[in-house]
């Protein structure tokens, strides 16, 4: 999916904040949730979430989503990440 059409569904699915980050690489944060939902389009590098006892690492291309307070923890890959994010408030 390219980063227009991402970015278009965001606003549809009523993402308000929406920006892209260049992250540099770290081992995770350590389980925490957000007040916010979010959802993610991995750009350059890799981004890995844990969630409900699964890790999925996500590559260039690859959409992740995390929803409002759920536990997770995020961890960036030796390379570092480009993600475009979208926050969703209740």
């Amino acid at each position: 999916m390219n980063t227009s059409d991402f970015e278009a569904n965001l606003k549809a699915d009523g993402y308000s904040e929406i920006e892209t980050q260049s992250l540099q690489p770290r081992p995770g944060k350590g389980h925490h949730g957000h007040h916010f939902a979010i959802r993610g389009l991995v750009l350059a590098g890799s981004f890995t979430v844990t969630q409900d006892n699964r890790r999925v690492t996500y590559g260039p291309g690859e959409i992740f989503a995390v929803a409002q307070d759920h536990p997770h923890d995020e961890e960036v890959g030796p390379e570092g990440a480009r993600v475009l994010v979208g926050r969703k408030y209740a």
